[in-house]
């Protein structure tokens, strides 16, 4: 029903008297006096934020701070360059074989499209004996070794994993080790060795470095080392393993993500190197002859 025009006016009426009530006792405020206000945060209180945490920081378990790593994954410049037909990896390795140990040099252009490329080997001679240990004189006496290039027709390159790689790490490590094998001994081992083989014969963009990152951050038993030095001078971070008789330690580049080296010695009857492997340089090229990058 309509409200009375008298009554409405008597509302009015009485909302003025207020608003005037209001401004006199506004007025008579002492002067300089101002009215209280809501309090606001300080300087201090607004300028202290949580900064980002590193995977360097005090008090981090080895888990902790591999999955802060794989936060914290940087972007490289072969990461943006996408539609190149070859991926380009240049590793060199020292493996066991019986009772000797291989050094090789390896340069190997895969053509992603059809799984044809090319690899260029220098080969040093064996070195008899399982105690070696890889040195920065091999590294050098590698430019003057023989070459000896090897054409792939397509198919005969397979990459490691087929494409596109599992986004979820749980998905990965199955991809890369058996899950029935969870509960063995050799399993960690295993899974490292997957992680390893997967850097060393196709290219991680970003975000396949961030999952291979937390596939090892549920290694069991997986230790942090601090800050290391790989044979070729590059600083990374190094974390280790103890598994199935062996011990391996892996460095890696901190800011994106790479695996730089991986090193394993082997205990028990036969104890010494079992595999040493340097990743120099990766990333995607025209064609099979060029490299992307002039690192060392």
């Amino acid at each position: 029903m309509p409200m009375p025009r008298r009554t409405t006016l008597a509302h009015l009426a009485t909302a003025s008297a207020l608003g005037v009530l209001l401004t006199a006792c506004q007025s008579s405020t002492p002067a300089g006096q101002t009215h209280p206000q809501p309090a606001s945060a300080s300087p201090q209180q607004q300028s202290t934020t949580t900064p980002p945490r590193a995977a360097t920081d005090p008090g981090l378990t080895p888990r902790e701070r591999l999955l802060t790593l794989a936060g914290n994954v940087g972007g490289t410049p072969a990461d943006a360059a996408t539609g190149l037909p070859y991926t380009y990896l240049h590793t060199q390795s020292w493996t066991r074989a019986t009772n000797k140990i291989t050094r090789t040099d390896l340069q190997r252009w895969r053509r992603d499209a059809d799984d044809s490329g090319r690899e260029v080997t220098r080969r040093l001679p064996d070195v008899p004996g399982l105690a070696h240990r890889p040195t920065q004189a091999e590294r050098d006496d590698f430019a003057t070794a023989r070459r000896t290039t090897t054409p792939y027709l397509a198919g005969d390159l397979k990459a490691y994993l087929t494409e596109p790689l599992p986004t979820d790490a749980t998905a990965l490590a199955s991809a890369l080790a058996p899950r029935e094998l969870a509960g063995r001994p050799a399993y960690p081992r295993i899974l490292v060795h997957g992680v390893t083989g997967l850097a060393t014969h196709q290219y991680l963009n970003q975000d396949q470095r961030r999952t291979t990152l937390r596939v090892l951050a549920a290694v069991p038993n997986i230790a942090y080392q601090g800050e290391q030095t790989d044979l070729a001078g590059r600083t990374g971070l190094g974390f280790t393993l103890t598994a199935d008789g062996s011990t391996t330690q892996l460095i890696i580049k901190p800011d994106t993500g790479e695996l730089l080296s991986a090193q394993e010695q082997v205990a028990g009857a036969r104890p010494g190197l079992f595999s040493c492997v340097l990743i120099l340089d990766r990333g995607h090229a025209v064609n099979d002859t060029e490299t992307p990058s002039t690192q060392p």
